[in-house]
């Protein structure tokens, strides 16, 4: 198992966010969580990145360790978890090329940099045509190649991505999750939460349904796609 977690739970003051959820995800694996605005999907994916406080008798492993123990930066520079967060996050004012830089940070093998910089401008063409703009003046779809070329560069073993198809025209949409799909086959495992449901689980191999921070279903994709429930309150029938 590469990623596990148990009984996750969540406050923001005296609002809970989380109810004690649980799920896990395996090595190779494409994994959704689906849910209506406020069910806590953004909060689950903040929580694994540490990025915000777990309650007692929260337990998360990713690998084996337990994530507890890990603040943010040393989440993603030990253990290979890049997060990919909703609205994208760039440095506006930086280049699209110094945006890549500053993924390999905490990286030291310079020609595994500069394989992962090809990959990226091999599958996100219009990346390398832009390598010297600023980021600001992507349009939306290539700010989201970008936060996704960014997370790849991070030296990724699991990419957490909130939202990726927020604010995208449809065509543009599938170009980035068959992008998606692409770097999943090259090894890196994949766990996305979306608003778009059925784009989320025609994607992924399995899914999770998050209601009011509780996981009300789960299970593979085709069987969440012909839920009766699933159907009524998230694909429109």
């Amino acid at each position: 198992m590469l990623l596990s977690v148990d009984n996750l739970r969540v406050s923001y003051e005296k609002i809970k966010a989380l109810h004690g959820i649980s799920f896990r995800i395996d090595e190779g694996e494409i994994v959704c969580i689906i849910g209506a605005n406020g069910a806590g999907k953004s909060t689950t994916l903040r929580a694994i990145s540490r990025l915000v406080p777990v309650e007692a008798g929260t337990n998360m492993t990713f690998m084996g360790r337990d994530l507890l123990q890990y603040p943010p930066d040393k989440v993603v520079s030990k253990l290979g978890i890049s997060h990919v967060p909703e609205g994208r996050r760039l440095f506006d004012n930086l280049t699209v090329m110094e945006n890549l830089r500053l993924a390999t940070f905490a990286r030291r093998d310079g020609k595994g940099i500069a394989n992962d910089r090809d990959r990226v401008f091999s599958i996100f063409p219009r990346l390398s045509e832009r390598q010297h703009q600023k980021a600001g003046t992507l349009s939306g779809g290539e700010q989201q190649m970008l936060a996704v070329g960014r997370a790849f560069m991070s030296g990724r073993k699991i990419m957490l991505l909130d939202e990726p198809s927020m604010g995208l025209a449809p065509l543009l949409m599938m170009s980035v999750f068959d992008s998606l799909k692409e770097i999943n086959r090259e090894g890196t495992s994949i766990l996305v939460v979306e608003q778009n449901a059925r784009m989320a689980l025609q994607f992924a191999g399995r899914g999770y349904v998050l209601e009011n921070g509780r996981v009300v279903l789960e299970g593979r994709s085709e069987q969440l796609l012909a839920n009766p429930r699933v159907k009524k309150a998230y694909l429109g029938g």
